[in-house]
């Protein structure tokens, strides 16, 4: 088992991932550096190879396929992803691993935001996207984090052993926030340097698609997570809209005594039994989450214990 070990998904980093490596190397000395190569085309695994990183190959597409390989591989005390575009401080990564070491935090978010992102980073689209999304997840869940979108992450040997990806693509980096924040587990902020991408390094992400991705993950993972609160939402949605036929209905019928609007007197009561099937729908699926909880609580009891294994292992051998 590693103390520290970085991660690097690279995808046509050719121009960049020698630099990475190497400055992480020098910032983290003991560490170990995985680069994970997803199909590129150029001359990335070469470069990695060249700088001393330990290279791995994952075949299927996206950037969620490769963390899932990388957090079912590798096993470290401490885990750091970084992009390997060249835009992230190497001399950063002993303040967000203190973290996870020291300090006992599950998932330090390394905090572009609040630094240099919005000055270095010139596609407005991208800066406007950062604040929407970080607005969002804030508000519907309930949390303090500074940077959803960032790359630059450390994590702890629970959090990745009971993190369940589903997302394949940019989306997850929005998963694992909303996980941490779900899950209640110890999230830090830290504030990190940021600097664009080199002149002939090309960003994989694609604004709109990746942004619509983005957005439809924060609606499936409040779908998930808080399916009390979506439903009610779509219940209340729904008798808003039964009550206010259903007034012309009623008023008229105070005047003549007569129900002149028999449809729309149908739609209302079938529109009101929809929004009551709504409510008892998210009651149901709240208590099947609270379940689900209960299990993630004892899973992560026992990948605990199976860290605390791993540690004995690793002292008895260091003793030898």
């Amino acid at each position: 088992m590693d103390r520290i070990a970085v991660l690097i998904p690279c995808y046509n980093e050719e121009q960049t991932v020698f630099k990475v490596v190497s400055d992480f190397r020098k910032a983290l000395p003991d560490a170990a550096i995985y680069v994970y190569n997803n199909n590129s085309t150029d001359r990335t695994a070469e470069e990695a190879l060249r700088a001393g990183a330990i290279v791995r190959i994952e075949y299927q597409q996206g950037k969620g396929e490769v963390i899932r390989r990388m957090f079912r591989e590798i096993e470290a005390e401490c885990y750091l992803m970084v992009d390997g575009d060249d835009t992230y401080e190497a001399s950063d990564a002993p303040k967000l691993c203190e973290e996870v070491l020291k300090n006992q935090a599950d998932m330090v978010v390394g905090d572009r935001l609040s630094s240099t992102y919005f000055t270095e980073n010139k596609r407005q689209f991208h800066n406007f996207g950062n604040s929407l999304v970080r607005f969002s997840i804030n508000h519907i869940f309930h949390s303090d984090i500074k940077d959803i979108m960032t790359g630059y992450r450390a994590f702890s040997y629970d959090f990745v052993k009971t993190f369940p990806i589903l997302s394949r693509g940019f989306e997850i980096e929005t998963e694992m926030t909303i996980h941490a924040i779900d899950k209640r587990m110890n999230v830090r902020n830290v504030v990190i340097g940021y600097r664009d991408r080199p002149e002939g390094s090309e960003s994989k992400l694609n604004t709109f698609t990746d942004g619509i991705s983005v957005l439809l993950t924060i609606g499936r993972m409040f779908l998930y997570n808080r399916p009390l609160e979506f439903f009610s939402i779509i219940a209340g949605l729904l008798t808003l809209i039964a009550v206010g036929f259903f007034i012309p209905v009623f008023m008229d019928y105070l005047d003549t005594g007569l129900v002149k609007k028999f449809p729309t007197l149908i739609v209302c009561s079938l529109t009101m039994m929809s929004a009551l099937l709504s409510f008892f729908a998210g009651v149901i699926l709240s208590v099947i989450r609270n379940q689900a909880l209960q299990n993630f609580e004892l899973n992560r009891s026992s990948v605990h214990a199976r860290f605390a294994e791993l540690k004995k292992e690793q002292a008895v051998r260091h003793q030898k």
